[in-house]
């Protein structure tokens, strides 16, 4: 857990606007979220943590204005330590990024009390303007996630394209590889370094994948993967 000690607010100075904890288990993406956020002049990172454990721990001992959490993490669930931040600072505000765009863990999450959802494909811009939004009083929430909410609203079940999805080409090995890499938000130099392969390869790779799910985007092709029993996550 990288955790920066806490400095004293001299005569004069003004308190950061927002205290930030981030919670994500891939390291990769923590180190790159926790660098972004680190350089915000609006914020201070008051922790990246990589378990509900250590997250738990700084909620029990610092004040804490934002919590960004992941939702699948080692030792629970990241919708628990949007309660535990909930009972612990009942004005902080939850936003979660994750690859989980699934009716469930959608509600759960918000029911919990997130009021963004952002899902693993931002860009390090779209999370600043998302926490930007956050902070102005607004629910930043990725298509996919919004057409979820959209759903269950209107009481719809979501459409299960099986015809669809026996006529869609098998992924080949490599493009399974690639799927997974997608689902845990690696980037294409992270695909690339994890798979051995070379980096002009990889877009290639994510356009076969997208193609035979009939996405357009990383969230899409997660949703569908997932969907139709390709990956668990």
């Amino acid at each position: 857990m990288l955790e920066p000690p806490a400095r004293a607010i001299g005569e004069g100075e003004t308190p950061p606007r927002c205290r930030i904890l981030l919670v994500e288990d891939e390291r990769p993406i923590r180190e790159r979220l926790a660098r972004v956020i680190g350089a915000w002049p609006r914020g201070e990172l008051l922790a990246a943590c990589s378990t509900l454990a250590e997250a738990a721990a700084v909620i029990d001992r610092r004040s804490v204005d934002l919590l960004i959490t992941d939702l699948k993490l080692p030792d629970g669930h990241g919708v628990h330590a949007i309660r535990l931040l909930r009972a612990a600072c009942p004005e902080a505000e939850a936003m979660v990024i994750s690859a989980l765009a699934d009716d469930r863990s959608v509600i759960e999450a918000i029911e919990a009390g997130a009021s963004g959802y952002l899902l693993k494909d931002s860009d390090p811009i779209d999370i600043l303007d998302a926490i930007a939004d956050l902070l102005a009083g607004r629910s930043p929430i990725s298509s996919t996630i919004a057409r979820t909410i959209i759903r269950r609203i209107s009481g719809r079940a979501p459409a299960h394209e099986q015809a669809a999805a026996i006529a869609a080409e098998r992924l080949t090995p490599r493009e399974m590889d690639i799927l997974h890499g997608i689902a845990k938000g690696l980037t294409y130099a992270e695909l690339a370094t994890h798979l051995q392969i070379s980096r002009q390869t990889v877009p290639a790779h994510i356009k076969n994948v997208y193609r035979k799910l009939q996405s357009n985007n990383r969230s899409e092709a997660v949703y569908e993967a997932s969907r139709r029993g390709l990956i668990r996550l």
